[in-house]
């Protein structure tokens, strides 16, 4: 079994987090990168600028949101041969420990985060 957790990059770092991975576009005011103490950005598992645009702007809803995203991870998939970079940064790294994935969305539940947690999960099992 893995351990894959997920929090708010706004949360103390803690000697739990293991390995940490920025899972936001953009990234995070008022933070430091030497407070955020992020080991990897995994951008190319972010929605599209495009996407995520659409959605800050109330062009669509979270349901259009997340189905779009998830075309996109899988467009993604496609495109590498079933093989993400960045999923294998956090297959390679949960072998060695734990890993937690960083966002600094204030509405988690409303955010890419659910979506990407499944397709992760997913991958991983």
């Amino acid at each position: 079994m893995y351990d894959l957790k997920f929090k708010r990059i706004y949360e103390p770092v803690s000697e739990e987090d293991g390995f940490r991975i920025l899972i936001d576009r953009l990234w995070p005011r008022g933070v430091s990168k030497e407070k955020a103490d992020v080991d990897h950005w995994a951008k190319g598992l972010t929605p599209s600028e495009k996407l995520r645009k659409d959605y800050h702007q109330e062009r669509i809803d979270h349901d259009t949101f997340a189905a779009r995203y998830r075309k996109e991870l899988s467009e993604l998939e496609k495109a590498e041969d079933g093989d993400i970079a960045d999923v294998r940064v956090i297959k390679d790294k949960l072998a060695e420990g734990p890993v937690t994935c960083l966002t600094a969305v204030k509405n988690v539940a409303g955010s890419h985060v659910p979506t990407l947690e499944d397709f992760l999960r997913k991958k991983l099992s």
